[in-house]
């Protein structure tokens, strides 16, 4: 997703990942803050549940001091995996995703997320190509 009237690129590809080994409010990602940083597009958040019993997941976004409820007690069946974002989740520099499981040492939490900022930031050249 890019607005033509800012120039944007893209910094970085990475995913972040957590093991919610207990009912603990976890942060799973935090977006870059700093001049170069705009924004962070997350792609995917897959909640994976590797026990025998069903249970639910509560992911929030904190932007300063205010916290939004993004999904709220969302369920995932036993053994098995859930996406949770049918389109793309825009995170402005500094914000924060937060997970939190209601039974610990169930669900593992992976989020697919890329990082862009506002200027281009060149690498030295490789001599020889």
């Amino acid at each position: 997703m890019l607005i033509t009237s800012i120039p944007q690129y893209v910094q970085g590809i990475t995913n972040a990942k957590i093991d919610l080994t207990d009912t603990d409010n976890e942060i799973l990602y935090t977006a870059p803050s700093g001049a170069d940083f705009n924004a962070s597009i997350v792609n995917s958040i897959l909640v994976s549940n590797d026990s025998g019993s069903a249970d639910t997941v509560t992911v929030t976004l904190v932007s300063g001091s205010d916290t939004f409820s993004l999904f709220k007690l969302e369920e995932v069946g036993a053994v098995s995996t859930k996406e949770l974002l049918l389109k793309d989740l825009v995170l402005q520099s500094g914000e924060i995703i937060k997970v939190q499981a209601a039974t610990g040492a169930r669900l593992h939490v992976v989020a697919s997320i890329q990082e862009i900022t506002k200027q281009r930031i060149t690498t030295s050249a490789i001599s020889g190509i």
